[in-house]
């Protein structure tokens, strides 16, 4: 199954208690931060909670 890396470009800080909670929920914490995550319909909705926030490439398995 594919994989998205998810990276952290902008801080949270002055951000929505949602897209705070929503970056700890992908397990993101800080700034240049990254995580590999299964491509799936739910992470695909947390991303797009924070679109703003991260940045998003595809993962070669």
């Amino acid at each position: 199954m594919a994989q998205l890396k998810v990276t952290q470009v902008r801080s949270k800080i002055g951000t929505k208690q949602n897209h705070r909670d929503t970056l700890r929920t992908l397990g993101l914490r800080k700034i240049r931060q990254s995580v590999v995550r299964e491509d799936t319909p739910e992470v695909r909705g947390l991303i797009h909670t924070v679109r703003h926030l991260v940045t998003v490439e595809e993962v070669k398995a």
